[in-house]
């Protein structure tokens, strides 16, 4: 009954945090679910109609950010939607757009790799009494990281390649079973793979946040549109306190107490910092200069969210074109098919 009770009063005290570790768990157990589903459909195919058909989940197509970005050229330079991955393209164009109003509000509140790094984080503050952090040289030699990757694939493919080979591209073999060498690629993964992704997890556990403050080109992308300035953190620095509760609670590591306004691209719009505060209104969510309540940017962002996925359903832009008959083909192929 006191744990209960404990457990209540941190509840109340920041029901912000409580309900996005909520909002965290059920879409990890939503992406799941959809892993499951997906393989499901797969081995229907594998095993040449041995197993149950199960329809293909189109939000597994979440999972396939370059061959969205590819998409996302051909819409903006032809105005062809992508009939193959649909879902794909729906879901990273918002996204990438909802950087511009809601920071990186995916990140904090939604990707999967975000919760499974906070998390770690949390675990290794719990075995090591403390989450520890880079020095300050190696930060700035870090901090470029993510941004040279998504550089490489902006001028790889919005850049470089001609709209015709990227219509090309979209419309091939390879891209329209992308996402089945995705899940083949992580079921089967060689020793490299899983050497990289074991570093990735030990720095998580000492370093919180270390994938997405180092090294996401997704997280990067989505995070450019909040340097136009439209939503950021105010901190009144009159009645602020300087206790550093602020910057201490920051998954990104922000120095929220050494700024006037938060800018950074870094700010996934989490409200931890908000919450935190002991200090009424000394900091806020500001949109357009104006405070906000602190549920503004959550609420809207899943607003928004789920109105781009019913409009794409409702418009035919989520579910894929391929036939069955096609799947039929591809799928036992799979590993004959290259790039």
């Amino acid at each position: 009954m006191a744990a209960f009770t404990r457990f209540y009063k941190r509840m109340k005290r920041h029901p912000v945090q409580y309900t996005r570790m909520a909002v965290q768990i059920v879409f990890a157990l939503f992406l799941l679910f959809v892993g499951f589903r997906f393989y499901q459909f797969y081995e229907h195919f594998n095993t040449m109609g041995a197993e149950p058909f199960v329809p293909r989940p189109s939000a597994v197509e979440g999972f396939l950010p370059i061959s969205a970005l590819v998409a996302l050229k051909v819409w903006v330079t032809t105005g062809i939607f992508d009939p193959i991955h649909p879902a794909g393209l729906a879901l990273f164009a918002f996204f990438v757009a909802s950087g511009f109003i809601f920071r990186k509000a995916f990140c904090g509140w939604m990707c999967p790799i975000g919760t499974l790094s906070e998390w770690i984080g949390r675990l290794g503050k719990k075995l090591f009494k403390r989450n520890f952090e880079v020095p300050t040289w190696l930060g700035w030699l870090l901090k470029p990281l993510k941004y040279l990757i998504l550089f490489f694939f902006i001028k790889f493919i919005v850049i470089d390649m001609p709209v015709f080979y990227a219509i090309d591209f979209m419309a091939g073999a390879y891209n329209k079973i992308s996402d089945v060498k995705m899940m083949l690629f992580f079921m089967h993964m060689g020793g490299l793979g899983l050497k990289v992704i074991l570093v990735l997890l030990v720095l998580s556990l000492f370093v919180k946040n270390f994938w997405c403050r180092f090294l996401c080109p997704y997280g990067a992308m989505i995070g450019l549109g909040s340097v136009f300035g439209i939503t950021k953190i105010r901190r009144n620095e009159e009645s602020c306190i300087d206790c550093n509760a602020c910057t201490r609670v920051c998954p990104q590591r922000i120095a929220v107490s050494k700024v006037k306004a938060v800018r950074t691209p870094d700010c996934s719009a989490c409200m931890s910092c908000v919450e935190v505060c002991p200090v009424k209104d000394t900091l806020n969510m500001t949109v357009a200069g104006k405070r906000v309540n602190k549920w503004v940017i959550p609420a809207v962002f899943f607003a928004a969210f789920f109105l781009v996925v019913v409009i794409a359903k409702v418009t035919g832009h989520w579910n894929t074109i391929i036939s069955y008959e096609e799947f039929k083909i591809l799928i036992p192929n799979v590993y004959n098919i290259g790039h």
